[in-house]
């Protein structure tokens, strides 16, 4: 099982597309979200969205209760915001993948820590679920469309060029 720590941007972003259930799908991964995360998806209707999939087991918190990491945490919280802070820390302490949409340092950071295998963003989220069998590719490109009109941009034009 490969347990994947989870920023709120790519939370948000498949709360924008209405799968953030996919996450519960995909086989051979599980979710979690450091409560740091939580406290960041301030909008009323995301939050209870998040508050769903958390009660559902789509995902589940992860508190950083060790002394190394909250070393790091505090380490990272000098050139990041918490909720990236956290999810670094708990994927470097842990050794689990992170999902993430940051660039700029923070994404610097992470592929200094944990390396490009160990990261995952939303576009290739969409795409582990083509290739599990549990989204289409027609979904997929639905997805993006909705995302690209609320400003997040992909670089490719459909999920099929990546298959």
């Amino acid at each position: 099982m490969r347990v994947v720590v989870s920023d709120a941007n790519v939370l948000i972003n498949l709360i924008h597309v209405d799968l953030l259930g996919l996450l519960g799908c995909l086989p051979g991964y599980e979710f979690v979200v450091p409560e740091q995360v939580v406290g960041e998806v301030t909008d009323p209707c995301q939050s209870m969205v998040l508050q769903a999939a958390i009660s559902q087991g789509v995902l589940r918190i992860e508190l950083m209760d060790d002394i190394e990491g909250l070393a790091l945490f505090g380490e990272l919280t000098q050139t990041m915001g918490r909720g990236e802070a956290a999810c670094l820390s708990l994927a470097v302490r842990c050794g689990w993948f992170l999902a993430s949409d940051e660039r700029r340092v923070f994404r610097r950071e992470a592929l200094k820590r944990i390396g490009q295998d160990h990261l995952l963003n939303t576009p290739g989220l969409l795409l582990l679920a083509i290739r599990s069998g549990v989204l289409t590719i027609e979904a997929a490109d639905e997805a993006k469309s909705r995302l690209e009109s609320l400003r997040f941009r992909m670089t490719f034009h459909s999920f099929r060029e990546l298959l």
